[in-house]
């Protein structure tokens, strides 16, 4: 049997465009062109099929049982090449590294050197993604995270970036001499921190190193840490914070670490899934880290 030749595929889109809009106008500004282009391209396909595609009237437009038939046909060939052209557009573009982790870590410890990952990997595009759940690396939601904690997933390839601590620190205004001075200042509370365990606070502080009788139960909440180095940094009081976050305020100035000793943080560590840990950007990615936090011990 001789096969038919297909109709031109510009007819099959003006129609596709007039049988979803029930309208030759709407069609045409659809298009770009003008009514009286649709109505040659309709023309054109239906003597080529010799047949009759819609029913005309004065206040609609309506489908024939043949025109049902090319309209489910054409649907299907239009989302299968917009989907196509939608892939080799996608992937002419740069591949994007998705990165999630804390808002406290991205605000005081990555942000301020996003120039330096900029300047290492320029072609490097970043989408930074932040929240305290934990979000699959395996998932299309992210490529990679740094997270914070004890617990390891065996799942996922993971690196160790660095084993925190908490450490009492002040804005050098203060002047703090020794541990008897906190009766004179305001105590910062974090609260939530669930991790690690158990919790830097100042309990914990005081049965360490004193002093005995300190009120802990005075002072100001913070549900977010960020905000609590921010109010240290104004002078407003002391704060056990985390030495990563505060280490920028540290060599800036800013704040100092009033008294020595310190509470067992956790771990910050670079995960990613097995399969993504292969690819050139999450490799690129976990090596600036390395130097990055190498740098900071040194």
């Amino acid at each position: 049997m001789t096969s038919l030749r297909l109709p031109p595929l510009g007819a099959v889109r003006a129609f596709d465009a007039v049988a979803r809009h029930a309208s030759f106008k709407l069609a045409a500004d659809e298009i770009g062109v003008t009514p009286t282009a649709i109505s040659h391209q309709i023309r054109v396909l239906e003597e080529a099929l010799n047949q009759r595609l819609f029913i005309r009237s004065a206040r609609a437009v309506t489908l024939t049982a043949a025109g049902e038939i090319l309209l489910h046909a054409s649907t299907q060939i239009f989302a299968t090449l917009r989907e196509a052209v939608d892939k080799i557009y996608a992937d002419q573009q740069p591949q994007t590294l998705t990165l999630s982790t804390t808002s406290n870590f991205l605000t005081n410890w990555l942000v301020p050197r996003l120039p330096s990952l900029q300047q290492t990997y320029p072609q490097m595009t970043l989408r930074l993604h932040s929240g305290t759940a934990l979000v699959d690396v395996e998932g299309s939601m992210a490529d990679c995270a740094i997270r914070y904690g004890t617990q390891v997933d065996d799942r996922l390839d993971t690196t160790r970036l660095y084993r925190d601590k908490f450490v009492l620190v002040v804005s050098p205004q203060l002047q703090l001499q020794s541990v008897d001075d906190l009766h004179k200042v305001t105590l910062f509370h974090v609260e939530n921190r669930r991790i690690p365990s158990p919790e830097p606070t100042w309990q914990q502080w005081k049965e360490t190193f004193g002093p005995a009788d300190l009120h802990i139960e005075a002072g100001i909440h913070f549900d977010d840490e960020t905000h609590a180095i921010q109010a240290a940094i104004a002078g407003q009081g002391v704060l056990l914070a985390s030495e990563l976050l505060i280490q920028r305020a540290l060599d800036q100035g800013l704040l100092q670490i009033a008294l020595p000793g310190s509470l067992p943080g956790a771990d910050y560590t670079f995960v990613t899934s097995m399969e993504k840990a292969q690819r050139e950007d999450v490799q690129q990615f976990k090596h600036w880290l390395l130097q990055a936090f190498h740098a900071q011990d040194a």
